[in-house]
């Protein structure tokens, strides 16, 4: 038996604005793709991610708890509403209902409004522990409802307001009365914002009778509204002729017999320099958190002496002049949250990159940011282990390459009580979906995206210290290391900087000549101290790797790469249709030349590459369901058609890898055929011939050998298009199962490649999952 042990999932936030929500113990649900990622921001050894939940087929758009229950509710782009039971995390009921993707989410103790891309709004009410929709209604033509927020006003008395596609906010009031919905009915349309309104949030006062209602909009503005009842309704005339962006106008309506409500404008919040997209009020203070896409969040609250709401606390980032949304710019941060916890106060954010920033504060004044959650938003296309597997590199669509290693020392040198993994470095932030990685050695890799180069980079002196310190990574270098590296505003190159300043006399430098990362290394002073894994922004800034060369010679985008096992040479392909450009070009690494001439065989894309252990061997398998194997000369390093099977699979081969030496000259093949088959060398027909073979009910579309034979065998992980992982063993009497992984603990969607780490650790082995669902996983197995 085996036993599999999730170490580690790295898996970044969706961009909507209600992804996100927060219980009473502090635990934190996310959309991740089509998951929904759970995460602890309050533990002490800062695990991040420890499950994500399946069940959607389509991107998660809005996750809520419903408060003072164990309940909580997912929407999808896949059309439906999920309602899972948070303790157990098992799905209790599926709404198949909608014809489009949901977009708005809100919920109250035993009430769901939901509303839909065709404008329509639904209110589910629980009866005999399952929710009904008991009411429905569509707004007008064109509008979309974006934002929702629901109030119990007073009594059975509700009020339900609708942002969305119009700068009106639309309010309805009904009455909830013995788990039936009465008199549902549209209320007001409060005008004033010039823009969509993106986020609503009710907060009840003090007074009884009294709630406020604040609304964020794209025209950048936050406005609050008054809503009274009864008697605290002012009846004496409005003064109309005021301009309608600061209209006093009252809107008076009657839920129902004896229940009076009336809105009007309260106030105008403006200092924001983008969208608003998300508002939370603080649950005990009268302070109201507003996220937005300028990258900041603040913290506002009335004067206590002119009533005038100011800023009081600002979070976040000072957005580059020029960028917004109306320029083109999608960063910022998509939603927010605010809760308090052991007496703190907590604020989480997450941003364009899909990673969680975190904030905690006992005077809500002086905030200090805590490690969040990081991952890539898009499909994880490779990974690839360091040649030592201190470290696994992974590249995503989502245009990143990430580096992952363990947390195993304090600062002071100390073991930690618990090895959590963490991004230490984003060596590459790209303009183009990167697709493969492999490391030419344990301080240098080669990358290729969808452009037609390859691009190979250093490890930098700030990241080097920070793993070294933190990760126990001790590995000796030929050369000197380059210091840090930046990125160019227009450039996709990532630039090394110039050694520290200190070799430049003060008196030589021009007073007016401008601070830059080459005349200063703010990067390597900030990664040479930290004391913690580095938080968001300093990976996006200051951890990037200096890239030292790039590789030209194919016609399109990279499709595979693979390194040979003493570093020497580099083997690419790129996508095709035609026998001309199906070929694998290789590449000398002393000193970055073409070694010609280019190796042609398939007739499609070549998916995936691998050199043999012994570096004589390089393997190629096709979407032409071809394998072919390239004998090398190590005199030229040229390469000469050895071995070949034209009819290897029946659909396409996704994968291949080659069994140890000590095992004999026998390699693995994947294909969509639903079958891995086992290939070894047979002296008598000179070939490789199909010894073994195992048949699933899903394409393969990864496979994986252990580098080491365990027991006189080898270990497979063989990866699925629908998500799931099996371990076996082989031997040449065939394959056997040792455990398939669970299946709550597999990803969602298609494996794209699967990697053991080359070290043994305490009878230990690490595997490593990329995947279509976004995430980056990483399990030990102790066997």
């Amino acid at each position: 038996m085996v036993s599999v042990i999730p170490e580690a999932i790295f898996v970044g936030a969706n961009r909507q604005n209600q992804v996100s929500d927060v219980n009473k113990d502090a635990k934190v649900a996310f959309g991740a793709g089509k998951t929904i990622a759970l995460w602890d921001p309050v533990s002490k050894d800062s695990q991040g991610v420890y499950a994500t939940l399946k069940g959607h087929q389509a991107e998660v758009t809005c996750v809520k708890f419903i408060p003072n229950t164990d309940l909580m509710v997912s929407t999808s782009e896949d059309h439906q509403v999920k309602i899972w039971k948070f303790s157990t995390l098992e799905c209790l009921q599926t709404i198949e209902h909608y014809k489009h993707s949901i977009v708005s989410l809100a919920v109250w103790k035993d009430l769901i409004v939901v509303g839909s891309a065709d404008g329509l709004v639904s209110l589910w009410v629980l009866r005999d522990h399952l929710f009904v929709l008991d009411h429905e209604f569509t707004n007008r033509k064109g509008f979309f409802p974006l934002s929702l927020s629901v109030t119990n006003i007073e009594n059975d008395g509700f009020l339900l307001a609708i942002g969305g596609t119009k700068p009106e906010i639309i309010v309805y009031s009904f009455v909830l009365r013995d788990s039936k919905i009465h008199e549902c009915r549209l209320a007001a349309e409060l005008e004033g914002h010039e823009d969509w309104v993106k986020s609503l949030a009710f907060r009840h006062k003090e007074v009884p009778g009294e709630c406020l209602l604040a609304s964020g909009s794209q025209d950048r503005y936050i406005r609050l509204w008054k809503i009274k009842l009864n008697e605290l309704i002012d009846d004496s005339d409005e003064n109309t002729e005021r301009p309608k962006l600061l209209s006093n106008k009252q809107y008076k309506f009657e839920i129902k017999s004896g229940l009076r409500v009336s809105i009007s404008f309260e106030a105008l919040i403006v200092g924001h320099d983008d969208w608003i997209s998300s508002l939370k009020w603080h649950e005990n203070r009268m302070q109201l958190l507003a996220s937005t896409a300028d990258t900041s969040l603040m913290i506002w609250e009335p004067d206590e002496s002119s009533g005038v709401w100011i800023c009081g606390s600002r979070l976040g980032e000072i957005s580059s002049k020029g960028a917004s949304t109306a320029t083109g710019s999608s960063g910022g941060f998509w939603s927010c949250l605010w809760f308090n916890h052991d007496g703190l106060d907590y604020i989480l954010t997450n941003g364009k990159s899909g990673s969680w920033r975190v904030w905690s504060s006992s005077d809500n004044y002086s905030w200090e940011q805590h490690l969040g959650v990081t991952g890539a938003t898009k499909q994880v296309t490779d990974i690839a282990w360091s040649p030592n597997g201190d470290y696994l590199l992974s590249t995503s669509l989502d245009q990143t390459t990430r580096l992952y290693a363990p947390w195993l020392f304090n600062n002071d040198g100390t073991p930690r009580d618990r090895v959590t993994w963490h991004e230490f470095s984003r060596p590459q932030i790209h303009g183009y979906d990167m697709i493969c990685v492999e490391p030419l050695s344990n301080f240098r890799f080669v990358s290729g995206g969808d452009e037609k180069i390859l691009r190979s980079f250093d490890l930098p002196k700030g990241v080097f210290e920070i793993l070294h310190k933190l990760a126990d990574y001790n590995v000796e270098f030929q050369n000197e290391l380059p210091v840090s590296a930046s990125l160019p505003a227009l450039g996709l190159s990532n630039k090394a900087t110039a050694v520290e300043d200190q070799e430049i006399e003060e008196e030589e430098q021009d007073p007016n000549h401008r601070e830059t990362n080459e005349n200063k290394n703010i990067s390597y002073d900030m990664a040479s101290s930290l004391t913690i894994p580095p938080l968001e922004d300093q990976l996006q800034r200051h951890l990037l790797w200096p890239e030292i060369e790039k590789l030209y010679g194919h016609g399109y985008e990279i499709s595979c790469v693979d390194v040979s096992l003493d570093g020497k040479l580099i083997a690419s392909a790129c996508r095709s249709n035609n026998a001309q450009h199906a070929g694998v070009r290789i590449f000398d690494s002393d000193n970055w030349l073409e070694v010609k001439p280019t190796l042609l065989f398939h007739t499609l894309t070549i998916t995936r590459l691998r050199f043999s252990k012994d570096n004589k061997y390089l393997l190629s398998v096709s979407r032409d369901r071809q394998w072919a194997i390239w004998q090398r000369n190590f005199e030229n390093q040229s390469f000469s058609l050895k071995y070949k099977n034209e009819k290897a699979h029946t659909r396409i081969i996704w994968d291949c890898d080659w069994a140890p030496l000590e095992f004999g000259s026998v390699f693995l093949t994947a294909s969509r055929d639903r079958t891995v088959k086992s290939w070894r060398y047979d002296q008598a027909s000179d070939n490789f011939i199909s010894e073994n073979f195992v048949k699933f009910e899903q394409p393969v579309t990864a496979l994986s050998i252990f580098e080491k034979i365990i027991d006189h065998q080898l270990i497979v992980a063989v990866g699925l298009e629908g998500g799931s992982v099996y371990l076996y063993s082989y031997t040449s009497q065939g394959f056997k199962l040792l455990e398939q992984i669970d299946e709550r603990i597999t990803p969602a969607d298609k494996i794209t490649r699967l990697r053991w780490s080359p070290s043994l650790n305490e009878d230990r082995l690490y595997l490593g999952i990329a995947s279509s669902d976004t995430s980056t996983r990483i399990y030990s197995l102790e066997y």
